[in-house]
């Protein structure tokens, strides 16, 4: 490590980050609101060191000495010797693509041992620079246009998304500011599109989080019809609020658990995306695979069941519920689907998904069901 300055930090930012809960990507971003004299190029050349030894921790590990310490990574890091085992044979394929065994023997069974070591692979890469356009208050030719110097191209799928070769400041731009955009994976963007509302629909995002959903799905209703937003984290609705508010849509209402009970049996959709493990996302969160165990699975598993229960109340007859997830594994998809369609009355209209693609969409699922009488 070159520079004492960013070794400093680079040490400070994994050791404390052990010691909370917060997810990799907003820990780092407290840091730097904490340490505001870490300039740019500093911030960007940190963050991406911390990103990579996540990325191959296993393998990293595999050439420490024991006691294994975050500065003993670090130096092998910066010793690059590492990098060419990432194909090494004699080395077992969860080592070579830095995987807990555990979480790496749910993508073979899944997926065949070819498919498992590409997908593990694929999850070490960076992600793509994604935003998806407003149309609410720009297009996305006028948009690229204004970000040119950016160098921002049209995504294949999303007809809203722009992805761009290098990382940008997007917060400062008067663009984003002015809710022009907002920074979305692209197969994020065609799960949000499935919700397809009409203009008089009414609908229930009852995951809402900060709303990245419902930003995507909202402005093809004009301001019209009525979506509802419901999560037990406060603290996320209230980011919802503000993004909501910038990006232009008015038609939306955030609920308590106590003001659910009024939209029994009424919601023309329910979009229901459920907390899950995360595995098609990995490259965003690279620190999420070591907190992995078939028990935090298990009980995954069961809390989507239960949402899922809670949520298939709200629709209507013949309403439409949505189950997404940000997850490839079966556990969480495929198998879920049957159950559902075991124990409630429902008609599956269709089921989409794929797996992280390199320079491409992450990995996504869902299933879009009709409420049948009973």
């Amino acid at each position: 490590m070159r520079s004492p300055f960013r070794y400093y930090h680079i040490c400070e930012i994994l050791n404390h980050y052990e010691l909370q809960k917060q997810p990799l990507d907003r820990f780092i971003q407290k840091y730097f609101r904490f340490h505001k004299s870490i300039g740019s190029k500093d911030r960007q050349e940190i963050a991406q060191t911390v990103y990579v030894i996540f990325r191959h921790k296993g393998l990293i590990d595999s050439f420490c000495t024991p006691p294994i310490t975050w500065e003993k990574r670090i130096e092998e890091y910066s010793r690059a010797i590492f990098f060419r085992h990432l194909d090494d044979p004699s080395l077992p394929p969860h080592i070579r693509t830095s995987f807990p065994l555990e979480y790496y023997q749910f993508f073979v069974d899944a997926y065949g041992i070819e498919k498992a070591e590409q997908i593990a692979k694929t999850c070490n890469t960076p992600a793509p620079i994604t935003i998806r356009v407003n149309p609410l208050k720009t297009s996305r030719e006028n948009l690229l246009n204004r970000l040119k110097s950016w160098q921002g191209i049209c995504c294949s799928e999303s007809p809203l998304g722009i992805t761009f070769s290098k990382r940008i400041p997007f917060s400062s731009l008067e663009e984003f500011k002015k809710g022009f955009f907002e920074v979305q994976d692209e197969g994020s963007q065609l799960m949000s599109f499935l919700v397809n509302p009409s203009l008089h629909h009414q609908v229930l995002d009852y995951c809402a989080g900060g709303g990245g959903k419902t930003l995507a799905f909202g402005p093809c209703m004009q301001n019209q019809g009525q979506i509802y937003l419901y999560d037990t984290r406060q603290k996320a609705l209230l980011q919802a609020k503000k993004r909501l508010k910038r990006a232009g849509i008015q038609n939306v209402q955030f609920l308590t658990e106590n003001h659910l009970k009024r939209l029994l049996h009424k919601m023309d959709i329910v979009l229901l995306d459920v907390p899950c493990s995360g595995s098609g996302t990995l490259r965003r969160n690279p620190d999420m695979k070591w907190k992995f165990s078939s028990s935090h699975l298990t009980e995954l598993v069961q809390l989507q069941r239960s949402i899922f229960h809670q949520g298939f109340s709200y629709a209507k007859q013949s309403g439409t519920i949505i189950y997404m997830t940000c997850s490839i594994l079966p556990q969480e998809n495929k198998q879920q689907v049957d159950y559902f369609l075991q124990h409630y009355p429902l008609s599956l209209e269709k089921t989409y998904g794929w797996l992280p693609q390199e320079n491409g969409k992450d990995g996504f699922f869902a299933s879009v069901f009709t409420k049948m009488l009973r």
